[in-house]
């Protein structure tokens, strides 16, 4: 028997009794880092999850929201952005090993951790931005860009002719 985890569901008083429910909130923080990208949900980030088991005749169907913070960075200006994530599931766990489930009730309990993990890695944005009109920084330069129409625009010089930048012309 695999030792249980905080994600772990006692079902025992809905196994094969169809149309019982029953719901439960958890409130614990994140045993491990969720996501490999430009924004993740941190070790340790609080997971608030919200979630309703109904009593089937094929099994637990779990069905839920999860709400947490992903950390990142914003992918044009580079500036650190804190963003909620708040995403719904919905998973059946079956009483027998079947291979059309994922997922199956363990002993007399079921495991979100899987579907949780799943669920807030998948809606990670791909590219955070602090806000959509972030104007990022200046390809030039690499400084951040103020977004300003008082910006003025750069001449890009050639880089092998830099040298002569500095050298007058008389017209």
């Amino acid at each position: 028997m695999a030792a249980r985890t905080l994600f772990d569901i006692p079902v025992h008083e809905l196994m094969h009794k169809p149309g019982t429910m029953l719901e439960r909130e958890l409130e614990f923080p994140s045993p491990e880092q969720y996501g490999e990208g430009a924004a993740v949900v941190r070790e340790g980030a609080p997971l608030e999850i919200d979630v309703r088991l109904e009593g089937l005749h094929e099994g637990i169907l779990a069905t839920g929201e999860v709400r947490t913070v992903a950390q990142g960075e914003c992918v044009r200006c580079l500036d650190p952005v804190s963003l909620p994530v708040e995403v719904d599931f919905q998973e059946l766990f079956a009483y027998s090993p079947d291979e059309a489930f994922d997922n199956e009730v363990h002993d007399d309990h079921v495991s979100l951790e899987p579907v949780v993990r799943d669920a807030v890695v998948l809606s990670l944005p791909f590219q955070p931005v602090c806000r959509e009109d972030c104007p990022g920084l200046d390809p030039v330069t690499g400084e951040k860009r103020t977004g300003s129409a008082d910006e003025v625009a750069r001449e890009a010089i050639d880089p092998r002719w830099a040298a002569l930048e500095g050298f007058a012309t008389e017209d």
